[in-house]
């Protein structure tokens, strides 16, 4: 996958908060307009947020955030969800996990694009990025130009990277990056 410089000496919080942490987060279940709006509130733009959701071209996602999908959803690959359903049964399994992209599971690549436009997404709030509207150019254009979505999606991991940075005497920083210094 594509590689960018990180800068040294961010700042990190001194405690943990997960509802805080987890507070805009769209779901799996977001509607392409509520990932624009949570994305634009973070001041990134829509071609961000497609870029950065090809993410998902690794990574599993448990089936109880997509088992609605597989089985209520129009704009899904019969074949596709026929295959997802004897791990994710109806009743219980939520806890299973499936992958993301399940062309290319573990390599960080286009793909994701590709089994967008084959109505492949397994998430919907993957599917909403291509799916007659206004991001389908986007996800065209990332799912033929490997180049391209590489550029973005760096270019929008620093953006992120950038979001509300700590200053002054907030926080610390580390010196191990998963734990506060003693």
């Amino acid at each position: 996958g594509p590689s960018w410089t990180v800068p040294l000496g961010r700042r990190d919080s001194l405690d943990a908060n997960v509802p805080e942490a987890n507070s805009d987060l769209p779901g799996p279940t977001s509607s392409r307009t509520d990932l624009e709006d949570a994305f634009r509130k973070k001041n990134l733009t829509t071609v961000d947020m497609v870029a950065l959701s090809g993410a998902h071209t690794i990574g599993q996602a448990q089936c109880g955030t997509f088992k609605d999908r597989i089985y209520n959803e129009t704009n899904i690959d019969t074949t596709f969800a026929t295959s997802l359903r004897p791990n994710c049964p109806r009743s219980n399994g939520d806890n299973n996990l499936a992958n993301l992209d399940t062309t290319t599971a573990n390599t960080f690549d286009n793909v994701y694009y590709t089994n967008l436009m084959s109505q492949k997404g397994l998430l919907h709030s993957d599917q909403v990025l291509f799916n007659n509207d206004t991001t389908d150019n986007t996800v065209r254009n990332f799912a033929s130009n490997p180049a391209a979505f590489s550029s973005a999606f760096t270019t929008a991991m620093i953006k992120m990277g950038n979001i509300a940075p700590k200053t002054g005497t907030q926080g610390q920083i580390r010196l191990s990056c998963s734990r506060v210094n003693s």
